[in-house]
């Protein structure tokens, strides 16, 4: 095993780490850090994901590593919403195979060895209403919207239309029954969030369509 990969599978809890993490385990020259993490990256021993950003390979890993975790290192201030939200939360029948997160700063995308992670600019009175802390059973803590807020955000980025609970189900296949658990708080306390004139309107659509 690696000298590097050593270090930080004994010193970290997580599978992810940073530059950061690596100056604490080993003071000294830029030099020297820049060769162990080289080597460890040529070994296969750690994955490369952005810049000052690397994460341990597979059979190193002490806690399995949670994509959805990682999108709030791979770009911060941040929390997974859109479609990634949608079927984590089983609204929508599909596979995502990107990580789709709402951002705080501009929009950008990464493309990863471990996938494509995007991030997209949001803008909202409070950037984590309806946005809840969960934490999976190895510990990974990451940030997931409601599934209210991932479809006001939907409307946002993908420019919808939509006025009402028809076009949702017809689009996204989201069967009915899901909205039974929506209330009438949190169409209210979203529609007052977004200044989006789109967002508003189907919160608005969606609230008497639901009859709440």
């Amino acid at each position: 095993m690696n000298k590097l990969t050593e270090q930080v599978f004994g010193s970290i809890a997580y599978s992810q780490f940073t530059s950061q993490d690596v100056s604490a385990l080993f003071p000294g020259s830029d030099d020297r850090r820049y060769g162990l993490v080289r080597r460890a990256i040529a070994s296969g021993e750690i994955i490369h994901i952005r810049r000052g950003l690397y994460c341990l390979a597979r059979k190193y890993q002490k806690k399995g590593l949670n994509l959805y975790a990682l999108a709030q290192h791979v770009y911060g201030p941040s929390y997974v919403s859109l479609e990634s939200a949608l079927s984590w939360h089983g609204w929508i029948p599909e596979a995502v195979h990107s990580i789709t997160n709402a951002s705080f700063k501009k929009s950008k995308e990464f493309e990863t060895p471990l996938g494509l992670f995007s991030f997209d600019r949001i803008p909202q009175e409070l950037f984590y209403s309806e946005v809840q802390r969960v934490s999976d059973e190895s510990g990974n803590v990451f940030l997931m919207a409601s599934p209210l807020k991932a479809l006001a955000d939907y409307v946002y980025i993908r420019k919808k239309d939509w006025t009402g609970i028809e076009p949702v189900v017809g689009s996204l296949r989201i069967e009915t029954e899901e909205f039974e658990q929506v209330s009438r708080e949190a169409l209210e306390g979203l529609t007052r969030n977004y200044s989006n004139s789109r967002v508003k309107r189907f919160l608005e659509g969606l609230r008497k369509d639901l009859d709440l």
